[in-house]
């Protein structure tokens, strides 16, 4: 995971004070709550196209 792709909070408690976690790429520890998460980027969104235009069939 790049530096853009840092969180800038935790999605638990919401405190800033976020480290790398050992576990690898796209883990990140809270040192305020001491829980461990991991980032994953899935895609991106499609919006405003029908399903058709999607998946290439159409009308």
């Amino acid at each position: 995971m790049s530096e853009r792709a840092a969180p800038f909070h935790c999605p638990y408690c919401g405190d800033e004070d976020l480290r790398p976690h050992e576990e690898g790429h796209g883990a990140w520890e809270c040192a305020s709550c001491n829980r461990a998460f991991q980032l994953k980027f899935l895609g991106l969104l499609t919006r405003g196209l029908a399903r058709n235009d999607v998946e290439g069939g159409g009308t």
